[in-house]
């Protein structure tokens, strides 16, 4: 019974070591060794396993752990020069790029204030009411901003020039919207001409004719106004008579244009409410497209007067060769002006010479003055193209070189009138009337009591040596 009573506890004992036997002991973190001996667990230098301990710093071993300080550089007296250089250059970098960049922003802000200036001293503001108000104005021409043209012409590159004149400088120019047009730079300096600026404009913008160069638009934002062109592709009339064009003009040719511009000019005359006065009619400014058909271009000196005036006082200009005698003597502008310019354009057309010549006898010979004098004489075979002869035109041609020496008068009282002009070229155009018809009814019509062919070869020897006198005179302005 006793041992029964006792084997319980006997049992337990045992099983008691048993669970105390499963149990292991381990070595705390950062020691390592037999933890069933006495101080069996000595510290790990975690310093010397990098590969187990990293440390990018000095490395401070501890009793169960390590310490990893940052390494201390020791920086020699030229890094440390070195390194202030450096930092010192950078600085200086930045400090010239910001002052670079400080001064564009005040070279842009002064710009600006410099172009609104021009806007407004050029009548910007006025256009842009005048454009508002009028739509049919808004829809054929347009403000463009200086910024604008200097990208269209690449900052008007000397490569883009298509030529020049007494009124300014052509650029060939390509718009944002990939129109190709000619802009003009005007050389107008006087300020009483850019005043009257903003009313040519103006009128331009409204003149919609066939035969003369649209105008798109213009900039403000500069000294002298700038002016946005259709551009013409052939050239002018004076390179295909008197340069080096292979394709010489045929007399139909030279007719019709004659008759194309003929019909722009007395277009401008007889505006509805406001005549428009070119002052600068001459070949150079009869632009060609393509098919040759005749464009007026070169509005830089035009005036415009009211349709019931007769004339106006102005500064003479024009160019030498065309300009009239009676408006250079005295200053009084009248649409006559523009007939004695067109019929030096006849005579260029009749003989292929060009407005100043050299002759045997003298040198600058005036073609008006030689051609008229021709006429008088009834000599216009000495000077006739021998082009237009071969094309069987010469009796055409005479009538076109009476309607000339008409045109060429030294009073501008005894010149046709440019619709009337314009109607006698027509008609020979046609081939309508006979010359003996074309002659009387132009006689009729134009000159009353004073017929184109009443000038007797000795009257118009000396009335042109009036004409002589300007061209020995000074040079005049253009």
């Amino acid at each position: 019974m006793m041992l029964n009573s006792t084997y319980p506890c006997e049992q337990a004992m045992v099983e008691s070591v048993l669970i105390y036997e499963k149990r292991r002991c381990n070595c705390s973190k950062g020691y390592e060794g037999n933890p069933y001996i006495a101080n069996g667990c000595p510290d790990i230098d975690e310093c010397l396993r990098p590969d187990i301990y990293p440390c990018h710093g000095t490395c401070i071993n501890m009793p169960g752990t390590y310490r990893c300080s940052a390494k201390k550089r020791i920086i020699s007296l030229a890094g440390l020069i070195t390194i202030i250089a450096i930092v010192a250059g950078f600085g200086l970098l930045f400090s010239l790029l910001g002052v670079a960049q400080v001064t564009k922003k005040l070279k842009k802000r002064r710009a600006k204030k410099i172009r609104q200036k021009f806007f407004k001293k050029n009548h910007g503001l006025l256009l842009q009411q005048l454009i508002s108000s009028n739509k049919d104005i808004a829809e054929k021409m347009k403000i463009f901003s200086l910024e604008d043209l200097e990208q269209a012409t690449n900052k008007f590159d000397h490569n883009r020039i298509l030529g020049g004149g007494g009124h300014g400088t052509v650029y060939k120019a390509i718009l944002s919207d990939q129109r190709v047009v000619a802009i003009k730079k005007a050389k107008i300096v006087v300020q009483r001409e850019i005043d009257q600026f903003i009313n040519e404009v103006a009128i331009l913008s409204q003149i919609n004719h066939r035969n003369v160069v649209k105008l798109f638009g213009c900039c403000l934002e500069t000294k002298v106004p700038l002016l946005v062109y259709e551009f013409i592709l052939n050239g002018t009339l004076s390179c295909h008579l008197h340069g080096k064009s292979e394709n010489h003009l045929s007399w139909k040719t030279r007719l019709r244009i004659a008759l194309e511009t003929a019909r722009a000019i007395a277009s401008l005359h007889s505006a509805a409410s406001i005549s428009v006065y070119h002052r600068d009619i001459k070949c150079a400014n009869i632009l060609l497209t393509d098919t040759l058909i005749a464009k007026v271009s070169d509005f830089g000196a035009s005036r415009s007067i009211a349709i019931d005036e007769t004339g106006i006082l102005t500064v003479v200009q024009g160019t030498y060769g065309y300009l009239d005698p009676e408006y250079y003597y005295t200053s009084r502008l009248t649409e006559k002006s523009d007939v004695y310019s067109f019929g030096v354009i006849l005579a260029e057309l009749l003989t292929s010479v060009t407005p100043v010549f050299s002759s045997h006898s003298s040198e600058g010979t005036s073609l008006a003055s030689h051609f008229v004098s021709l006429m008088s004489g009834n000599r216009l075979s000495v000077i006739l193209d021998t082009q237009i002869i071969h094309e069987g035109g010469v009796e055409d041609a005479e009538v076109v070189a009476r309607l000339a020496q008409a045109c060429l008068s030294l009073k501008g009282e005894e010149r046709p009138t440019m619709r009337q002009v314009e109607t006698t070229l027509e008609d020979v155009h046609n081939s309508k009337v006979k010359l003996s018809s074309q002659i009387t009814r132009v006689n009729q019509s134009a000159m009353k009591d004073q017929p184109w062919m009443g000038n007797k070869g000795g009257e118009g020897t000396r009335l042109y040596s009036l004409e002589k006198e300007i061209i020995q005179s000074s040079e005049i302005p253009r």
